[in-house]
């Protein structure tokens, strides 16, 4: 069965080097004809860190789907009761037509920053700098979901139903649980888009709607994910912040300071004392 996680995220994470490579040229430039851009984009710094994550990524994949198979005794010797309470109403969920629905989810979710990227008149003047800041914000979640899945070998729990063919609950792939890559990916892709679309239309009511969908979004793959029996409901919520916190964060420390809060000020004073006066108009 063809995996679209595996299929997804190994073209994705290529992309990252691929652009990388290119926004090194000089025929790409980041600078903008007289105009302070809302993010600072150092090339000699995150392109290195895209290159480096993006790398590890690609590698930790080959390894992470390549698991071998569980001991048949191993599999039949699961016991619901062995999980923690918070999760055991998870263990045995098996429903592909949920799986479906979340593969769904996530790919519409990847491309969407592009794509409001080209039809946002304001985000479409900084699209290569917005792009290579999404490519970074996905790679960093990328080398933390795949180095997860190197260091743990959590079952999923559909490898707790006894009425699937053993065969499929023995698959390297039911070692896959801890954590939920499409909630983690989903959250950096919509996070971070609601993110820079408040940061470029801050009196805009609509920044609301993103972030509420961005939300929404990864609710709802999280939730599929668990009916699916591909994770546990503490995987999704672990790749739920991750991807967050990568999506939010990621643009938060790139925008240029200019663009911070108009309300906080930093200001020199000298006389008897010289220093640094901080304020905030209320």
């Amino acid at each position: 069965m063809k995996d679209y996680k595996k299929t997804g995220l190994i073209i994705i994470i290529t992309i990252f080097c691929v652009l990388s490579v290119y926004a090194q040229k000089d025929t790409i430039n980041l600078k903008t004809n007289n105009r302070q851009c809302v993010y600072n984009y150092n090339k000699k710094l995150d392109i290195p860190l895209t290159s480096v994550a993006a790398a590890i990524s690609i590698f930790n994949f080959t390894q992470i789907y390549s698991k071998d198979r569980s001991p048949d005794e191993e599999i039949l010797a699961l016991d619901k009761n062995d999980v923690n309470g918070f999760d055991r109403r998870a263990a045995g969920n098996f429903n592909e037509g949920a799986k479906t629905a979340s593969d769904f989810f996530f790919n519409v979710a990847i491309p969407l920053p592009f794509i409001v990227f080209a039809f946002d008149d304001a985000l479409r003047e900084d699209y290569l700098r917005l792009t290579l800041l999404y490519l970074e914000a996905m790679s960093f979640t990328g080398i933390a979901y795949t180095t997860s899945q190197q260091l743990n070998n959590r079952f999923r729990p559909y490898t707790y139903n006894q009425e699937l063919e053993l065969s499929e609950r023995t698959k390297g792939g039911g070692k896959n649980s801890f954590y939920s890559g499409h909630t983690a990916l989903v959250a950096t892709s919509t996070f971070f888009l609601a993110r820079v679309y408040a940061d470029y239309h801050p009196d805009s009511p609509y920044k609301w709607v993103f972030y509420g969908s961005a939300g929404l979004a990864t609710f709802l793959t999280g939730n599929l994910r668990v009916t699916a029996g591909q994770h546990f409901p503490t995987d999704v919520l672990i790749g739920g912040l991750v991807g967050t916190l990568s999506g939010f964060l990621v643009p938060y420390f790139h925008k240029n300071k200019l663009f911070k809060d108009p309300n906080l000020s930093l200001m020199p004073f000298s006389g008897k004392y010289n220093g640094l006066r901080l304020a905030y108009k209320f």
